[in-house]
């Protein structure tokens, strides 16, 4: 696909911004963008495309616009005149996460409620690389190398933060399990 971009065909981009898009809006909520979320996307997928040269071939396109997205939302939070507060973040993502069915047992459904209230509440008390790591291999659903490139980290390093965040989630959470993400392929590498 990125060839055929090089080669100068838009619609070979327009179909990479239509098939991430969604991932890099969730990303974006999830990292902090809140409002300004989808025009972090915008620019990161403008910064994307004037950085295809340096784009190596052979590499995930996923992991690579995530960790655009990422440097762009952190400029933005950086730069936003007012501070972000727990309960926008806990919004943006509710407004990301998957909607609770109208069949759902209600009880059911508030304890997600007060669960996802306090896994954020926790992660909010993780170093920023912590939650960063978390956010991506958890609640972005992205695979060990995947997350390594997105944050441009060894693998190693992905799997010792992470080890980390999850002990320190452990202590702040005792009842926190997270849920294995859906991998694509093999974990045990």
């Amino acid at each position: 696909m990125i060839a055929r971009v090089r080669a100068g065909e838009p619609e070979a981009y327009a179909e990479l911004v239509r098939a991430h898009t969604g991932i890099a809006i969730r990303a974006a909520r999830a990292l902090g963008a809140g409002a300004d979320a989808e025009d972090v996307v915008q620019q990161a997928f403008i910064k994307a495309y004037c950085s295809l040269g340096r784009f190596r071939d052979g590499s995930a396109f996923k992991p690579w616009l995530l960790s655009i997205v990422a440097n762009e939302t952190r400029n933005t939070v950086r730069t936003a005149v007012r501070q972000r507060t727990l309960a926008g973040r806990e919004a943006a993502l509710a407004e990301a996460g998957p909607p609770i069915p109208e069949s759902a047992d209600p009880a059911v459904a508030a304890l997600e409620s007060e669960r996802r209230s306090a896994l954020l509440a926790a992660l909010e008390q993780l170093s920023e690389d912590h939650r960063l790591v978390v956010t991506y291999r958890y609640l972005l659903e992205m695979d060990e190398p995947e997350t390594a490139q997105a944050l441009g980290w060894p693998r190693g390093t992905v799997k010792s933060r992470l080890n980390r965040a999850l002990r320190k989630l452990g202590r702040l959470l005792p009842a926190f399990q997270p849920r294995e993400p859906r991998e694509g392929g093999d974990e045990h590498e």
